[in-house]
């Protein structure tokens, strides 16, 4: 990784956030999943090991290094980190982070440009939904990254290292590369922004926290036909309770009805009316 990488995500001026904010919740003995403004991250594992999903928005690395103390002890580091994908609210604090941490980073391979200087994603579409995040969002980071001393791709068969029992599913559409995470013992599912549970266009909304199942991002989202494959291939899992990358947990008969009815109502619920990025 370039030292001393001069980060736009730290010049962002990004004055969200939402009444969750700094607030976690323990979904399982060894999954932990953390409010950061307008995001979720989440910590898997205990004391004798864990790894850190998503990198939180730009200037939190204080802020998350200070969960781990609390939540893990002094002085310790992840054994790894996990990206769902490298939107800006997904990776914000990564390079900060890393300038102390030498630990290994794992996206999926179709990321990697993005996460090593290469490519830049969309910028957002702000015909996507009248909520004004939405409105804002061409004013949002899109420009990718660059740890490429640090980051590389999962593990061809599925596997995450670092994380026994768990495998990663490519769930493409709010961008390329995205991944889920699913552990089948217990159906535990972390979906990253491939559905969420807070409309993400609605500044209120996402102040509150109000639930309410909802596709990826729509703003961000280039492949609106693979995004409802993905969210399928997530509702065929039958996962018992899920983490998304924005809103609150979800679990039992909530989780499984709500998702049942989102891929049965994609088109109504998720995919916009209007936007640069439909077929």
């Amino acid at each position: 990784m370039e030292q001393n990488q001069d980060s736009k995500f730290e010049k962002a001026i990004l004055p969200m956030t939402s009444i969750g904010s700094g607030v976690g919740i323990t979904v399982t003995p060894d999954i932990y999943c953390y409010t950061n403004q307008i995001v979720n991250i989440a910590l898997i594992g205990n004391q004798d090991g864990f790894v850190l999903i998503d990198a939180g928005m730009p200037k939190s690395a204080n802020e998350i290094k200070q969960l781990i103390t609390e939540r893990m002890g002094d002085n310790v580091r992840p054994n790894a980190i996990i990206l769902t994908h490298g939107h800006f609210d997904h990776v914000g604090s990564l390079v900060e982070l890393l300038e102390d941490w030498r630990v290994p980073v794992y996206a999926h391979e179709l990321e990697l440009p993005y996460l090593m200087g290469k490519k830049d994603y969309p910028p957002g579409d702000p015909s996507v939904d009248e909520g004004l995040v939405a409105k804002m969002s061409p004013l949002f980071p899109n420009h990718g990254i660059n740890i490429s001393g640090q980051v590389e791709a999962l593990p061809a068969d599925g596997s995450i290292p670092h994380m026994s029992g768990w495998k990663w599913v490519h769930t493409p559409g709010h961008t390329p590369g995205h991944v889920s995470l699913f552990r089948k013992e217990d159906r535990s599912l972390i979906a990253g922004d491939a559905f969420v549970t807070v409309k993400q266009e609605s500044l209120y909304k996402v102040m509150m926290q109000t639930t309410e199942i909802s596709g990826p991002p729509r703003y961000y989202t280039t492949d609106w036909d693979a995004a409802l494959e993905s969210v399928k291939k997530l509702e065929a899992l039958k996962p018992a309770v899920a983490v998304t990358g924005h809103g609150l947990p979800m679990s039992g008969e909530e989780l499984s009805t709500n998702l049942h009815y989102l891929v049965d109502n994609f088109n109504q619920i998720a995919r916009p009316k209007n936007s640069r990025y439909t077929n």
